[in-house]
């Protein structure tokens, strides 16, 4: 635990909010949530950074659920922001980045700080993104004892880190989960002389001509080779109403948030294999789960379908969309669905709304450099090139018809080894 943060009851943040002469930033968290631990240590490095301007708190939602429910909150991490007792701007909720926190905070203080120092550093070859693309292939660069930096806006892991259940990851026997996996991922690269730089916002890059430029905000890095491999992220949910009720009855993340929903009926959008395992893991509480999905073949493993087609609490409608989520107080009252074929629409009663509908290629930082396709995917084949020499794409972010952790993994490797010859055969010399 961070000294910079205080970890409160209900009634300690009551008084707090009462006396506190800072702004005041609070998370409600809760156990067995995996965006609470991508959260966590961004919180404790804003916490450091802002030391003396904002208070950091804290607060468990499970063991202070009058609390949440006085600020109307359901789900987990839940970041709300206060100023003179009153609670101000946009909640953040569910999975964050370190740009988005960051942005909340400077609406609220502006740039009170002062610039930070600028490191600058050289290497053979920079990787940005530290999930498992970002990490396999920093594992390959050290083996070939290339000079490896990973920069990471958030903590190593990506995406797969905030998976409960691997089931199809080769020799783990489905037993392990995403946190775990991708944490050995990183200790080998460490052990093979990587540095990992995490927590790092990427404010600039320029990948064009032989020595490639990264700017975070404190540190300045050039490189004969440079691997994009900064993954992609869930895709909100496209109808009325669903971005104003996030955290509030409309949910990414069933693990974090399922337990509020015990006797309830819930949805679950989409047709993928995160959506049927999660869909499975809320029947532990919900009274019934019903699956939406817009079209009538699933994109999930067969075993899985099979398994929530067998589950009596289980329903699945098939070439529908939410058109509208319709709020009470705290939860849901209701969701409109729209036949996809028909127009034909209706109105489901559901407490909550758990969304896996995709997502959405982090490549915004890299267009106008590399070619993208019209889905914002960088264009890159097998051999993980791009259109610029000595830049590579792996894992979620390039065009690929298949995209799983154990696809990922193989980009890192193809692109190490590439960007090792390139680098090698000297066409690219600081």
């Amino acid at each position: 635990m961070s000294e910079k943060i205080l970890y409160m009851n209900g009634d300690q943040f009551r008084e707090l909010l009462k006396t506190s002469q800072l702004p005041i930033i609070l998370d409600f968290f809760s156990d067995d949530c995996p965006p609470c631990d991508v959260l966590a240590p961004i919180y404790e490095k804003m916490a450091e950074k802002y030391e003396g301007h904002i208070q950091f708190v804290k607060v468990f939602r499970q063991e202070n659920r009058e609390l949440a429910t006085e600020f109307g909150v359901t789900g987990s991490p839940t970041v709300l922001f206060f100023k003179d007792g009153q609670e101000i701007g946009s909640r953040l909720s569910g999975f964050m980045t370190k740009p988005q926190v960051r942005i909340a905070i400077e609406e609220i203080l502006g740039d009170v700080l002062p610039p930070a120092k600028i490191e600058k550093v050289t290497c053979d070859l920079l990787i940005l993104g530290g999930g498992p693309a970002g990490l396999t292939a920093g594992i390959y660069a050290g083996r070939a004892k290339l000079d490896t930096i990973i920069v990471e806006e958030g903590i190593c892991g990506g995406q797969a880190s905030t998976t409960s259940h691997v089931a199809n990851y080769p020799g783990t026997e489905g037993a392990i989960n995403g946190k775990a996996l991708t944490n050995n991922m990183k200790e080998q690269a460490l052990s093979f002389g990587v540095r990992i730089d995490d927590l790092k916002e990427i404010f600039e890059v320029r990948l064009e001509g032989n020595e490639k430029y990264v700017r975070t905000e404190d540190t300045e890095y050039y490189a004969k080779a440079v691997i994009l491999a900064t993954g992609a992220r869930p895709r909100a949910l496209d109808a009325v109403g669903a971005q104003e009720r996030k955290g509030r009855g409309v949910h990414y993340c069933a693990t974090c948030d399922g337990a509020m929903y015990e006797e309830a009926d819930v949805l679950v959008i989409g047709g993928g294999s995160a959506a049927i395992e999660e869909a499975i893991f809320l029947t532990r509480y919900a009274n019934h789960v019903t699956i939406v999905h817009r079209r009538d073949g699933f994109r999930a493993a067969q075993t899985e379908l099979e398994e929530a087609q067998k589950n009596a609490k289980i329903t699945i409608l098939t070439n529908k969309v939410v058109k509208e989520v319709v709020g009470g107080e705290f939860v849901l009252k209701e969701a409109v669905l729209k036949d996809v074929k028909t127009g034909e629409e209706q109105t489901v009663p559901v407490a909550g709304l758990f969304v896996y509908v995709g997502n959405d290629p982090q490549t915004q930082m890299f267009a106008g450099q590399v070619d993208l396709d019209e889905t914002g995917y960088i264009k890159a084949a097998e051999d993980t090139k791009t259109t610029l020499a000595g830049v590579f794409a792996a894992g979620d972010v390039r065009t690929k018809a298949v995209r799983q952790i154990v696809t990922a993994t193989s980009d890192g490797a193809v692109a190490a080894i590439t960007a090792e010859k390139y680098i090698t055969e000297g066409k690219n010399q600081l």
